[in-house]
This record gives C-alpha cells, structure tokens and sequence, in this order.
C-alpha cells in the first residue's frame, strides 16, 4: 500500500486500491445505491433522459403502412453535490498506516451510505433542488395486520403510473412489522421459517435494509420504499478526495475538539453525488401509529 501523506492540513489523492474500496463500500453500505442505476457525473452535471412513457407495438396488414409510435422521454439536470465526513483519529494511527487504512474504510464508508440513504428518502434537507427525494410521494400506512395488502396497493400504484415493481428498501425497524404479520392460520407471511429470521423478498422482489432509511423521531414514522428502480439513478463525480488535519479544532456540535492539545488527527473525506428519479412510480411504506 502507498504511503499517506499526513502533512497539515493536506489534501491527498488516496491509493487506487483504498479509493475504490471506499467507493465500492459506500456502494456497498448504501440501499439506494445498490437498487438504482448508476452513471458516470462530470463534474458541472449533465442533462439525463427520464422515460415517461413507452412506445407501443400495433397489428398491420401485409400491405398496409406500418405505424409509427414514439416512446416519451422528459429531461432532468442531474448535478453533483459534496457529500462529507469528519473523524477523528488518536494520533497513534500514524504510526501505523496499516490501522489507519482499516480505521477509514470501516468507518467513512457507512457514515456517507447511510447519509445519502436518508436524504433521498426525504430525512432532512436535500442539498439542493437538482436532487430528487421520496418526500412527497404517496405513502402507504403498515401495521401488522394490513401489511400485504398494503404492499399490493403499493405495488398497484406504482404499476398504475407505468412502473413495475422491483426492489424494496428497509430498514431495521421494519423487520418487526414483517416478522410479526400473520395469516389466519398464523403462520408467517414472509419468511419460512424462524432460522431464516430475514425478509430477502417482498412481492417477488428483492429487498435491501439500511439504518439511513428511518430516523428516529420523524412524525411519518417512514420505514421503507417500494418501487421501479430503473427509473432511479444516482451520479458519482470520479474520487474521493481526503484531507488529514492535525491544527485545527473542530466543533461537535457544543463540543469542541482541540486536535493538537489532544494528541488527535483527523480525516475528512468527500465525494460528490447526485439522485434523479421518478417518484410517480415509488411509495413509501410508514408505520401505524401507536402500533
């Protein structure tokens, strides 16, 4: 492995092999990512064709004109945005690069992957207007007793508005409502058996989890996305840029992190993303309340 530079305050290009593990993790780490299409981003953004609708096929006679149908196509900006992560580090991890490279890719990758997870599902701010989020899109209301039919309304819905199904995005405290849903016989509904305790598949399709999809405390009690994921996709600018710190202080909310007085380093690691899709054919899956 290539040596780390760990000058104040300067700002590296990390070894290929650590980059792309970086990438690969938070690719990895993120539902969203591992469910949408990915695209290559320049870094001022591009234009991206969105399919609003399909051409259709006609019947003719063996001398007849054949017809001419076009498929609807609408358009979307699609830009960069910086996506980042502090951590502090004890400055013994300088001594060891080995530690510190294990240290990095255990820890950043899952802090940007759940990050971007929560804001495409609409948990906080978006970072900005050419980014799309599951917010506003119809939200289907589970509990233990309705959750089937609740996922075929979803599933309904987003073939009604010229989608198919297939992928779903959970997260941990979905499980539970999953586990526990029943059918008269009570027996379980979507797993096999207790060993498996897992919900790989909803409906015939593949289901992904990930702690950024619910945040504690939101009043829409969001738990998860349902929808036709080749009308989403996600943009990565090429790198990740990493910058290592030993003067600075830092603010951790009222706490204040003097890194040369605490013997303490730190690592800032960024990269650019972007997210467009069409959220006519994703709902979101919500919790009862008081449930």
């Amino acid at each position: 492995m290539a040596e780390l530079d760990y000058s104040t305050g300067k700002s590296i290009s990390l070894p290929t092999e650590l980059s792309s593990e970086i990438i690969q993790k938070t690719q990895e780490g993120s539902a969203i990512m591992q469910l949408a299409r990915q695209v290559d981003l320049p870094g001022n953004g591009q234009t991206i064709p969105v399919i609003t609708g399909d051409p259709e096929a006609s019947w003719t006679g063996e001398t007849d004109k054949r017809k001419v149908s076009h498929g609807t196509l609408d358009t979307k900006v699609m830009r960069p945005y910086a996506l980042s992560v502090i951590v502090p580090f004890s400055n013994k991890f300088k001594r060891d690069a080995s530690a510190l490279y294990d240290a990095i890719v255990a820890r950043i990758p899952n802090a940007l992957a759940q990050k971007f997870d929560a804001t495409v599902m609409g948990n906080g701010d978006k970072p900005g207007s050419d980014f799309d989020t599951f917010k506003d899109v119809t939200q289907r209301v589970l509990d233990t007793s309705n959750a089937y039919d609740q996922l075929v309304e979803a599933d309904t819905d987003v073939s009604a508005n010229g989608g198919l199904t297939n992928g779903f995005v959970l997260s941990p405290q979905a499980r539970a409502v999953f586990l526990k849903s029943k059918d008269k016989e009570d027996r379980p509904l979507f797993v096999n058996s207790v060993a498996e305790g897992a919900i790989p598949m909803l409906l015939g399709s593949r289901v992904t989890m990930s702690k950024g999809v619910y945040v504690k405390g939101d009043p829409n009690n969001v738990i998860g996305v349902v929808g036709d994921w080749t009308q989403a996709m996600y943009g990565t600018v090429e790198g990740v840029e990493v910058t290592l710190a030993d003067q600075a202080s830092l603010t951790d909310g009222e706490t204040t992190i003097n890194l040369f007085q605490q013997g303490m380093f730190a690592v800032k690691a960024e990269i650019e993303l972007g997210f467009r899709a069409d959220t006519t054919v994703f709902n979101t899956l919500s919790v009862a309340k008081n449930k």
